[in-house]
Order: structure tokens, then C-alpha cells, then sequence
């Protein structure tokens, strides 16, 4: 098995294309069709966590965050990101990351949050735009039955919780075939009129590849006259940040408590109680100072995230409970996460969940 296999798999989860502008996504070290002996699951990639690798005999690291974050300039292992990437090239080591693009996805890492608060009713907190988008395309009228089956197939035409899903009009096209040509439908040099059903159907970006290599497959004219078309709808299922409900309402003594144990958070920051009941939560891993407003404008009763600064806890307005509870807290359970993933399709595979701790941070 190559990591390309390994790493095709993590992409149907969460899309590289999912992930933020500023991000450095995907192989970041070594070569997609090396063979992989084992996998080893991490937050982050130190030299420990290379070391680790080493030692349980895997040559992949999947990291959630990515060790090379701007660009190397030379490796001289002067600092710590030089380092490990200096100890994983000398010992054929690969390091993937997949950081932001897994942030984006309803059942990443934000899910995670959700799933292990128990929270139900789940929706998207600040949705992506810019990630649908839509073929228009003409055919004669006898194949478009045909064509848009194999466009379904190739995965076109899924809308949240529906499938299929395309928009047909009938029409007359027209054209006239050059001397090289070779119309399927009329003859060369003749101009023709012809019955087609315009077919329009929209995809995630990712998707795009597969979706066009369907179209040319499957379109009976020699030129395929087609229309590519980023849409502004936002994708209700991506993006970053979730929100939910508690099965029960508790006071905010005890839901502050309940979060604590949870993430298994040494010191939890949070704003000043405002003695209601907790019932609606907003979640986001990693940094989310971001998207105070979003929970407020989602009407969540306490938002629960990472690295709140000091005058970002002003932000609360006295209208949300907010709950600092780490960086690396909030993210924990992506390790477990992943190695769930793939296990269940590589069940015979060695995929490692790190026993190494990566937080830089501790609390005297």
C-alpha cells in the first residue's frame, strides 16, 4: 500500500480544497508512492513525535497541524521546525497535514467537539462560500437521460440530503461543423439545427476533475460545449465551527465543570456567569476568537473554543458565556478521530494513535 492510497482516503473526509487560503495542507514531506510500513497519528510533528515513529516502525506521520507552515529557506536545523524535517527526510519519514481542511468539515474536528459534549441538532457555524459550483451543459435530447445518469454517477448533483438533482430545459442548438470536423450529429460544412436538453447541475470543487472526465466520456458530440460557474452559496455542511444542543439544560456552574472534565482542560478562562441555564453551545477547535459573533448571532448560550485574548472576552457583550479551554484541549480528540477513520477501512493496516503529549503548554 502507497501513502497515496493511505492519503486518498483522508481526502474523501476532508478535501484539501476545504482548507483556508493561509494553510499548507497535504504531503509535506516525501514521496506519494512510497510504500508504507505504518502510520502514526499526531496533533503535531516534533522531534519526539519523529522518534516515536521511528520506533514503532512507521513511515508515515498523519499531523493535524502542519510542521512546515511558511516557507523553508534553508535547513540547518537552527530551529525546531528545521529539525524535524531534517530527522524525517534522514530517516525516510513522510509527514501529511491536514489542519484547516478538517476544521471545515461537519464531522471534523468541531463535530468531534460536539460528539464528545453529547450535542445533537447539529449545524455548520460559519459556512464556506466559494466551494459549490455548477455545470451547464447541451446535448441532444436522446442522450441527456444517458448523460446525466453518468454526471450523477461521477458525483454531481448532491445537495445536502438530497441526490440527483439537476435543472432541464429544452431547446434548439445550433452549428456548423468546419472541414476537419466530425459531426455525430448533420453533415460537415452544413449548418444544423438540432433538439438538445440543457442539463445543469452543481458539485463541490473537488469534485471538478472526475465530474468534466464523466462529461467528455459520456457526450456524444466530437466538441463538448459546456459553462463552469462558481456560485456565493454558502455550503450549510462546510465550514468552520458547529453548533448544537445539550440533551438537557444545566446552570453554568456545572456545564463549566462538565466542559473541564471533558477536555480534560487543567485551567478553563471563561467570561463572567450571567445565571441562565446552558442549553444551545457553539464549538470551534483551535483559534476562535473569529467567530464570537457568529455564536452570538446563532443564539448560543456558551461558545467554547481556544486562545481568547484578553479584550476578546469584552466581545461576550454580556450575551454569551465564552469558555477558553486550550488550544491544544479543544483539538484532542482529532488524533482519535482520524485513527477511527481510517481504521475501519484499513482494519489489517498498523495505524498508530501517538501516546506522545505535544502541548507546549503547562500550568504550575
Amino acid at each position: 500500500m502507497k501513502i497515496k492510497d493511505i492519503t486518498d482516503h483522508i481526502e474523501k473526509l476532508a478535501p484539501l480544497s476545504y482548507a483556508e487560503d493561509f494553510d499548507n495542507v497535504g504531503l509535506l514531506v516525501g514521496n506519494s508512492n512510497t510504500i508504507v510500513t505504518g502510520i502514526l497519528i499526531t496533533l503535531d510533528t516534533l522531534e519526539k513525535t519523529v522518534n516515536e515513529a521511528i520506533e514503532k516502525k512507521c513511515n508515515l506521520i498523519i499531523s493535524f497541524h502542519p510542521i512546515i507552515f511558511s516557507g523553508l529557506k534553508r535547513l540547518n536545523g537552527n530551529n525546531y521546525v528545521e529539525k524535524v524535517v531534517l530527522s524525517a527526510v534522514k530517516n525516510d519519514i513522510a509527514i501529511y497535514a491536514i489542519h484547516t481542511a478538517l476544521d471545515n468539515v461537519k464531522y471534523g474536528v468541531s463535530g468531534k467537539m460536539c460528539e464528545m459534549l453529547g450535542l445533537k441538532n447539529l449545524k455548520t457555524l460559519i459556512p464556506k462560500k466559494g466551494l459549490i459550483k455548477k455545470l451547464t451543459t447541451y446535448v441532444p435530447r436522446e442522450n441527456a437521460a444517458a448523460l446525466r445518469s453518468k454526471l450523477f454517477k461521477a458525483g454531481a448533483g448532491n445537495i445536502g440530503n438530497y441526490d440527483h438533482c439537476s435543472f432541464n430545459i429544452e431547446g434548439t442548438g445550433s452549428f456548423k461543423g468546419g472541414n476537419l470536423s466530425n459531426p455525430v450529429v448533420g453533415k460537415k460544412g452544413e449548418l444544423t439545427f438540432s433538439p438538445e436538453t440543457c442539463i445543469s447541475v452543481t458539485y463541490n470543487d473537488y469534485q471538478e476533475n472526475t465530474i468534466l472526465e464523466s462529461l467528455f466520456r459520456h457526450h456524444p458530440y466530437e466538441e463538448v460545449a459546456y459553462e463552469l460557474v462558481t456560485l456565493d452559496n454558502k455550503n450549510q455542511n462546510i465550514g468552520m465551527g458547529m453548533s448544537g444542543e445539550l440533551q438537557n439544560a444545566l446552570d453554568e456552574g456545572s456545564f463549566l465543570n462538565f466542559v473541564k472534565k471533558t477536555f480534560k482542560s487543567k485551567c478553563v478562562r471563561h467570561t463572567k456567569p450571567l445565571g441562565k441555564s446552558i442549553k444551545n453551545i457553539a464549538v470551534l477547535g483551535g483559534s476562535g476568537s473569529f467567530a464570537i459573533n457568529n455564536a452570538i448571532k446563532a443564539k448560543a448560550d456558551a461558545y467554547i473554543s481556544a486562545d481568547f485574548k484578553y479584550h476578546d472576552f469584552f466581545k461576550s457583550e454580556e450575551k454569551i458565556l465564552l469558555i477558553d479551554v486550550g488550544h491544544y484541549e479543544s483539538e484532542r480528540f482529532t488524533k482519535n478521530l482520524l485513527v477511527d477513520y481510517l481504521s475501519k477501512k484499513f482494519s489489517t493496516f498498523a495505524i498508530i494513535l501517538s501516546e506522545e503529549s505535544t502541548n507546549p503548554i503547562y500550568y504550575l
